[in-house]
C-alpha cells in the first residue's frame, strides 16, 4: 500500500515544536489516582523501551536517563516500569535517574511476569513470590517505598484476595503506598477494590483497541479508579508511518492485525487519521494520544519513549482538542471491531 508525498512537511514538524514551547510555559495537568489517591501528571512516561525486553539491543543509557530527567523537569512525574523489564535493568536505570530527585518522581511498578532468555513463561502471583519481588525492586530502585505496585496481569492461578491482600500487607509495612492492577476483568476489578481501594488500572487503550469501553471502563468509572492507558498507538499502527507489507524481521508480523489483507484494510482507516492530523497541523501519533486523553478526566495516556526528542510532540499532544465533527470522524472510523485482527492486548 503506497501513499503520495512525505508523511509530514518540515513546517508541520516545526509547528509541533512551537506548540511545545508554549506547553512548557505552564504546568502539566494533574490527575488524581483513585478516590483519595495522589495527584500525578496527566501524561505518564512509560520506561519499558529503555530496556531490552524481547532480546533486542538496549537503548543508550545516558539518553534514557536524560529523557527521564527532561520529563521530570517538565512536570511529568509518573514513571512506569516493571520488575521484569530487562530482568531488572529498567528499575536500576530509573534508580540512577531519580537519585537525588526522589520527591520529583512517582514510581509505578508491575510485578509477576516471569521471563527466561527473552521468552515469557507465565505469571507467579503467589504471596511469597510477591514478598520476594518487592524487596528486589526496592533495592534496584534505591528507594524505601514504591508509590504504585500492581500485578501485571491476573491469570486466575492465585485468588484475587491473596494477591491484593499481600500488597495491602506491604502497605502496612511501608513498602508500598498505593495499589494498582493491570490487564484485569471488570469482575476482578470490583473484587480487588472490595479487598483494598484500587487507585489505578493500567490497560491497553487506543482508537484501535476499544474493548474496555463495554465493561471495564464503566466499572473503573463507577469505582472512581483512574485509567493508565498504554499502547496509545496500537503497536505503531496509528503512527501513520507503516506501509504494507512490513519488513520480514518486524516482530509485528506475528500479530494478525499486521498480516496480509488485515493490514491493508487497517491502513486505509489510518489514512483517515493521518489526513485529520495533517489538517490540524499535528502528527497522527499526537492525535492518537489526544483521543485517549479526551475519553475521560480520569484517563492518563502512558507513552513509552527512550529519547528526549520524543517529549515535545507528546507533551504538545495533551493540548490538542477536537471539534465535534473531528471526534465523530475518529469514533466512526475506529468503531469497535473496525480494526481487523488482534495483538498482544488479547493475550
Amino acid at each position: 500500500m503506497s501513499r503520495k508525498g512525505n508523511i509530514f512537511e518540515p513546517w508541520k514538524k516545526l509547528l509541533c515544536v512551537l506548540k511545545f514551547d508554549l506547553c512548557i510555559m505552564k504546568n502539566i495537568t494533574k490527575i488524581q489516582l483513585g478516590q483519595n489517591g495522589p495527584l500525578v501528571s496527566r501524561l505518564g512516561l512509560g520506561c519499558m523501551r529503555m530496556s531490552s525486553i524481547w532480546g533486542g539491543t538496549t537503548p543508550d543509557e545516558k539518553e534514557s536517563i536524560a529523557t527521564i530527567h527532561e520529563a521530570l523537569n517538565n512536570g511529568i512525574n509518573f514513571l512506569n516500569t516493571g520488575d521484569f523489564y530487562g530482568a531488572g535493568h529498567n528499575e536500576m536505570l530509573i534508580g540512577k535517574a531519580i537519585k537525588g530527585r526522589r520527591d520529583d518522581a512517582f514510581i509505578s511498578v508491575k510485578f509477576g511476569a516471569i521471563f527466561h532468555n527473552g521468552q515469557w513463561l507465565g505469571m507467579d502471583l503467589r504471596p511469597m513470590a510477591i514478598k520476594n519481588f518487592i524487596n528486589y525492586s526496592l533495592n534496584r530502585l534505591g528507594i524505601e517505598t514504591i508509590d504504585l505496585y500492581q500485578p501485571s496481569r491476573m491469570d486466575g492461578s492465585v485468588p484475587v484476595e491473596d494477591i491484593i491482600g499481600t500488597v495491602a500487607d506491604l502497605i502496612k509495612e511501608g513498602k508500598v503506598r498505593y495499589i494498582g492492577v493491570s490487564e484485569i476483568t471488570a469482575d476482578q476489578l470490583r473484587k480487588a477494590n472490595e479487598i483494598h481501594p484500587i487507585s489505578a488500572l493500567e490497560i491497553g487503550y487506543s482508537l484501535a483497541d476499544r474493548q474496555i469501553e463495554s465493561e471495564l471502563l464503566p466499572a473503573a468509572k463507577e469505582l472512581d479508579i483512574a485509567i493508565v492507558a498504554f499502547a496509545n498507538t496500537a503497536e505503531g499502527l496509528l503512527t501513520g508511518e507503516l506501509q504494507a507489507p512490513l519488513a520480514e524481521n518486524d516482530h509485528r508480523n506475528h500479530f494478525s492485525r499486521f498480516q496480509g489483507e488485515n493490514l491493508i484494510s487497517n491502513l486505509k482507516k489510518v489514512e483517515i487519521l493521518r489526513q485529520l492530523a495533517l489538517n490540524k497541523g499535528c502528527m497522527p501519533t499526537q492525535v492518537a494520544i489526544a483521543w485517549v486523553k479526551e475519553q475521560g478526566d480520569q484517563i492518563m495516556p502512558l507513552v513509552s519513549m527512550s529519547r528526549r526528542s520524543r517529549l515535545p510532540e507528546n507533551i504538545a499532544a495533551m493540548d490538542i482538542v477536537f471539534t465535534p465533527e473531528e471526534m465523530n470522524t475518529l469514533n466512526t472510523t475506529f468503531a469497535i471491531g473496525a480494526i481487523h485482527g488482534g495483538t498482544y492486548l488479547q493475550r
